[in-house]
């Protein structure tokens, strides 16, 4: 049997999960495209604040502020920089935009490589000494710090996008952009709004998570994909279907090592994609059509 300390471990990889995945989910909803340079962005993001804290002395808060600030303008300049232009050239064709953000993928990678050094980075605890003792099961500050912000993060945007104006138009702009055009929505706005809170939600995601677990520059390959099959796992039928896609898959990259051994983690998160893009290529929760 699992011992407790390890579901710890589920909970707050599942966490980090879900937030990337909440980011993938955003621009999904918002632009109808996959921004496969969200785990790079949040990357990006723990690197900076880690390197400005190790290497320069800043305080957490500022080094945290500014490595989520400069997430966000990374998502925003991909979208205006990039993928509108592209998107404007050919017609709203998605491979062009999706193989351009590839390349953004590797080429942010290589920059934190030349920016920030090739070794892993250490992070630097939110709650340092902070721990909580349940008696079977202690939670580190960290863990506590990842968890209460996964919650925060997904009940805002929950409540964004049932309350705010953005918000509401913001599943009729990705489901038919040409048509919310025509009837007067603010298409380019909200795209921009969703790219620039997918880069907010996943700068955030990589300060948690490195603070934790460390951060290097080929991070961003591994936490893009982990993102993605969150959401592949969980769906798009809900704002919070994408952290029930990360507890899954973060539950399944626990146990089978732990049962299976070390070796076998790659084939089996394999073997849960291919499972779900066959059978279930929705995910677990998918969006009710009222007719």
């Amino acid at each position: 049997m699992m011992s407790a300390q390890l579901w710890v471990s589920v909970v707050q990889i599942g966490c980090f999960f879900g937030l990337v995945a909440l980011g993938y989910y955003l621009v999904l909803e918002g632009a109808d495209f996959f921004n496969f340079a969200l785990g790079p962005f949040a990357m990006f993001s723990g690197l900076t604040a880690s390197w400005l804290m190790a290497k320069q002395g800043w305080p957490l808060g500022l080094a945290a502020v500014l490595g989520i600030a400069i997430a966000a303008v990374l998502a925003v300049v991909t979208e205006v920089a990039l993928v509108r232009p592209i998107d404007a050239r050919t017609g709203g064709g998605e491979l062009p935009s999706l193989i351009a953000v590839v390349a953004v993928l590797f080429a942010v990678e290589q920059l934190a490589g030349t920016l920030f050094g090739r070794q892993l980075m250490p992070g630097r605890s939110w709650l340092p000494g902070t721990s909580l003792d349940l008696g079977f099961v202690t939670v580190d500050g960290q863990t506590i710090v990842l968890v209460a912000a996964t919650i925060v993060s997904f009940t805002g945007v929950w409540l964004w996008m049932r309350k705010s104006k953005y918000g509401r138009i913001l599943r009729a702009v990705g489901s038919n952009r040409e048509a919310a055009r025509t009837l007067g929505m603010p298409v380019g706005r909200v795209r921009l709004v969703a790219f620039a809170l997918a880069g907010l939600v996943v700068g955030l995601a990589g300060q948690l998570f490195s603070a934790k677990a460390g951060v290097s520059f080929q991070s961003g390959f591994g936490w893009a994909l982990s993102g993605f099959l969150a959401l592949v796992i969980g769906g798009t039928g809900s704002v919070w279907a994408p952290l029930a896609g990360g507890l899954l898959l973060a539950l399944a990259q626990t146990l089978v090592p732990y049962y299976l051994g070390s070796a076998s983690l790659d084939y089996a998160v394999l073997a849960v994609a291919i499972l779900f893009f066959a059978l279930r290529p929705s995910g677990l929760f998918v969006r009710r059509v009222r007719v």
